[in-house]
């Protein structure tokens, strides 16, 4: 157990602690001791919420601490926790008259949890009260950064620009003679941001190796980036930056959970549309002629070949003259029906095939056509790392980003796909999912 996950669990138990109490006082004070269930009941009812929690926990590593991914983590844990006690209800008689006092505590653990994490964390989103950040850098890069600081809508202050000479020079002037640290601290600088374009002589490693060591958080361009965008700064990230970053573990047990996962809601999905397969084959007849299913080569995990399984939407000859193009707005080669299939993602039911084949995920990265991949692949720096995990029927960068139909938007997808593949938990998964059915009902991104 690392001190972050013993630290969490530790402030499990004290809201735990504060539930338990302000739901018992009440009852003791009134009804007297009989009122509160046994100490056997009473502690096994403790040890199912902790240790839901904790599972819950552990499955979202990279996502549990931030933002509003304690909000999900804390109602996946009480529905497991709710689950359980069921279970224990129903098969051993536990809590027998005690299902409002249970009920009481999970509602009090889950404000006190919630609240007193979003306290810590979102006080920043308040007006004035958001972290001050000073750029220290040159080039277009700190240009960039500071333009990302302005544009942030008060999550970030911006707090100062200094910039490090490329050709050698120290920093005293942009500080009027302060160092480095007075500067921060005067400032109030809780984020200082190093955005070198130019490194040659421009580092001024001893003054910003102060302020890490006097608290104040020192980041690189790229995870800034990524930190204020959900997603990955390709153009100034390199291998090492791969290999020596946070992220990109997914663990055999993920991998068997993903899995898991995919065959039950897969299977699910099937058996809920298989009675409206015959009418969407009909109508796709009737629409135009072809077969009703549409079969395609795409790129899978490792760079694997396979067929694709959608429901028809283009003409069955659409690219008989053309080859392999990037499907455009208002493409000509989609029919009347098409278009609503491609609107509601009901073409990508069948997709479901692949996924318990094996062949794709329920999330993951958009799986491309192998004459795109080998064009992008030599285009696009690190497009291949998208192809460590196996494409999914949606996924991170369908759902923030509108539909790629060029390279300079399978540039933008790969960020988001990167993301994706570093802060990978089922949690992450689970949020994707609940994105999509809003992306489907607004009928947004489909071409």
């Amino acid at each position: 157990m690392t001190s972050n996950t013993f630290t969490t669990f530790v402030q499990d138990l004290v809201w735990l602690v504060l539930a338990i109490s302000v739901v018992a006082l009440p009852a003791l004070g009134s009804s007297g001791i009989a009122a509160l269930p046994q100490v056997s009941d009473a502690l096994l009812f403790a040890v199912v919420i902790l240790s839901c929690t904790f599972i819950v926990e552990k499955m979202d590593s990279g996502q549990g601490q931030r933002g509003v991914a304690v909000l999900r983590i804390t109602a996946a844990a009480l529905l497991l926790a709710s689950l359980v006690l069921l279970g224990l209800r129903l098969s051993g008689g536990v809590f027998v008259q005690q299902e409002a006092m249970a009920v009481a505590v999970l509602g009090w653990f889950a404000l006190f949890r919630c609240g007193g994490v979003m306290v810590r964390r979102y006080w920043d989103f308040f007006p004035g009260l958001a972290p001050g950040v000073l750029i220290v850098g040159n080039g277009d890069l700190a240009d960039s950064m500071r333009t990302l600081v302005l544009e942030s809508r008060g999550r970030y202050r911006l707090k100062g620009f200094i910039e490090c000479s490329a050709n050698g020079g120290d920093i005293s002037e942009a500080l009027k003679g302060m160092s480095l640290l007075d500067y921060a601290r005067k400032n109030k600088v809780r984020k200082m941001v190093v955005s070198l374009s130019e490194r040659r002589g421009a580092f001024p490693l001893d003054e910003i190796l102060r302020c890490r060591m006097n608290g104040i958080e020192v980041v690189d361009a790229a995870s800034f980036y990524e930190e204020a965008n959900k997603r990955l700064y390709i153009e100034n990230i390199t291998p090492s930056w791969f290999i020596f970053s946070q992220g990109f573990r997914i663990s055999q047990w993920r991998r068997v959970g993903k899995r898991f996962i995919d065959i039950l809601f897969s299977t699910i999905g099937l058996l809920l549309f298989a009675p409206f397969f015959p009418v969407l084959a009909l109508l796709i007849k009737m629409d135009s002629s072809g077969p009703v299913f549409f079969r395609q080569v795409r790129v899978g995990a490792g760079e694997s070949e396979f067929v694709i399984f959608k429901f028809r939407s283009m003409r069955s000859d659409a690219e008989k003259n053309t080859g392999a193009v990037w499907a455009s707005v208002n493409d000509p080669r989609v029919t009347k029906l098409g278009n609503f299939l491609r609107r509601s993602r009901l073409d990508e039911i069948p997709q479901l095939i692949n996924v318990i084949r094996g062949e794709m995920s329920l999330v993951g990265p958009r799986p491309e056509r192998p004459e795109f991949v080998k064009t992008l692949r030599r285009q696009i720096p690190f497009y291949s790392e998208r192809h460590y995990m196996k494409p999914g029927v949606t996924g991170w960068a369908q759902v923030r980003y509108p539909y790629g139909a060029s390279e300079d938007d399978a540039i933008e997808k790969l960020r988001y796909d990167l993301y994706y593949i570093k802060n990978y938990s089922i949690i992450f998964d689970l949020r994707i999912m609940i994105d999509t059915i809003a992306v489907v009902l607004f009928r947004k991104g489909g071409r």
